[in-house]
């Protein structure tokens, strides 16, 4: 009999999403095989990695000197502050494809169409590299991407903050959404400003979202890791280890999901 298969939905999170390599070291080491992965913004980052052939070792080391200039360059644009475009030559250097046709593992990166407000999910051909970016494009932070098609995109946590529609397109067995906002943020107190009046309600807006999107999925991995600032590129080792205990306190019923022959594939 076949084994059920699987399906990895990474959120965003910005620098959080050293907790998603955690994760992916988790399943590795208690041998949980991964058929699918989807990832939003950041989740889109680290999923590209490990979907090309990436171990969730490799990508921790690659990422270890990771900082925002490595991905971040002024625009001198009044559509963003910043460019990713950066993103190219990392990816260039560490990725171990270069475009979806050439992933080890099916992968679908979500992103929103700035003038419309659609979900936008890429996943069966084309550039990865360009793809990611759009998924990471933080809207009011970098520039939207032109992926070639005409149309310009924003970050998918917009829309998608955990990539459930996308992991879904690929009917797996089973879903495993990991969301790292869940967990909201302890770490500005009460605001002081209207600027931090606005990210704290911006941060409280995609908590609920991303948690009206656990019920699509049959195990939600959510690292506690609300002390952490989205920019805090510095916490990767601390992230890196509470992915990886939070996803350790699922096996048990990732393993008995797998376990359970009712539902699996004839």
């Amino acid at each position: 009999m076949p084994r059920k298969t699987i399906g990895l939905a990474l959120s965003g999170g910005g620098a959080r999403g050293f907790a998603h390599v955690g994760v992916l070291k988790a399943l590795a080491e208690h041998e949980i095989p991964i058929d699918y992965i989807a990832g939003t913004s950041a989740g889109a980052f680290v999923g590209g990695a490990f979907a090309s052939g990436m171990s969730a070792d490799e990508i921790l080391t690659a990422g270890s000197g990771f900082n925002w200039l490595n991905v971040a360059a002024i625009a001198y644009s009044p559509r963003g502050l910043l460019s990713n475009a950066k993103m190219q030559a990392f990816a260039d250097k560490y990725f171990l494809a270069k475009t979806f046709e050439e992933l080890k593992i099916p992968f679908a990166a979500t992103a929103c169409d700035i003038e419309t407000g659609d979900e936008v999910i890429f996943s069966t051909s084309g550039d990865l590299v360009s793809a990611i970016r759009a998924s990471c494009a933080i809207p009011g932070v970098f520039l939207p991407v032109e992926n070639g098609d005409g149309r310009m995109y924003i970050d998918g946590g917009v829309v998608s903050p955990v990539p459930i529609n996308a992991i879904k397109a690929f009917e797996p067995d089973i879903v495993i959404a990991v969301d790292l906002m869940a967990c909201g943020a302890s770490y500005w107190g009460k605001p002081r400003t209207l600027v931090g009046t606005i990210f704290q309600s911006a941060m409280m807006l995609l908590r609920n979202a991303s948690r009206n999107q656990h019920y699509a999925a049959d195990v939600v991995i959510a690292p506690e890791i609300a002390h952490i600032r989205p920019d805090q590129m510095s916490m990767a080792k601390e992230l890196y280890e509470l992915g990886k205990s939070a996803a350790e306190g699922e096996i048990g019923k990732i393993k008995e999901l797998l376990a359970d022959h009712r539902n699996a594939p004839a």
